[in-house]
């Protein structure tokens, strides 16, 4: 009996030690956020939504890069700046904090079809 008291309080320290989940509301919100950062430094090239054609008919559609990438990947990428261009413009340059990459990450996540 002592044994099972003693293995209990271990998971009972255990299990409160572990983070909590995140509501789903926090999913969504980080996912709108990196929508917002998606259409707002990459939209004039890139198709950032669920539908429609890129501007640039060179720069691929955001649900598609999985395609291309392991979008884990471009974390990376994002975190030291990207500097590929696209024919006939040039990648704006934007620095994004580790919360926006994490955000735009989410967000290129939700959109990837196969």
């Amino acid at each position: 009996m002592r044994r099972f008291v003693g293995f209990a309080l271990v998971l009972s320290f255990a299990a409160a030690a572990l983070p909590a989940a995140a509501p789903a509301y926090a999913d969504a919100a980080l996912i709108a956020l990196g929508h917002a950062i998606a259409k707002k430094n990459c939209g004039r090239c890139h198709a950032v939504g669920t539908a429609g054609a890129s501007a640039n008919p060179k720069s691929p559609p955001f649900r598609t890069l999985s395609r291309r990438y392991p979008i884990v990947d471009l974390e990376e990428a994002f975190g030291e700046g990207i500097m590929v261009g696209h024919e006939g413009l040039e990648m704006p340059h934007f620095q994004l904090t580790p919360a926006q990459i994490g955000a735009l990450m989410a967000y290129l996540k939700s959109v990837q079809r196969k």
